[in-house]
């Protein structure tokens, strides 16, 4: 269940970090208020995690998770470049993070 939680805590990482841009420096009431409701459920998601959790290992795979997804949707949305190097890079987060849940189940 905490590896659940984890992942959507991940998840809505990804939104308000997404959201950031859309908030123009918290001018934009709208994508403001979503951006900062989708931090709370993203910390409060991580804190139910970490009741169980190493807080290492469940920080470093919360902002690993953030950090892939939010290039993801930057890649396939928002028009950010695709290049090989940059994708490759990912691909090393992505292994970053199975190895962290792997050894965090040994």
């Amino acid at each position: 269940m905490a590896w659940m939680q984890l992942f959507i805590a991940g998840l809505f990482e990804v939104i308000w970090a997404v959201g950031l841009k859309f908030t123009h420096g918290f001018t934009r009431i709208g994508p403001s208020v979503l951006t900062i409701a989708a931090m709370g459920v993203s910390f409060w998601f991580l804190t139910q995690a970490l009741r169980t959790l190493p807080v290492g290992t469940a920080y470093a795979v919360w902002t690993g998770i953030g950090a892939v997804g939010t290039a993801a949707v930057g890649m396939l949305f928002l028009g950010e470049p695709r290049t090989a190097l940059r994708l490759f890079f990912i691909v090393l987060i992505v292994i970053g993070i199975a190895g962290l849940k792997w050894s965090a189940s040994r």
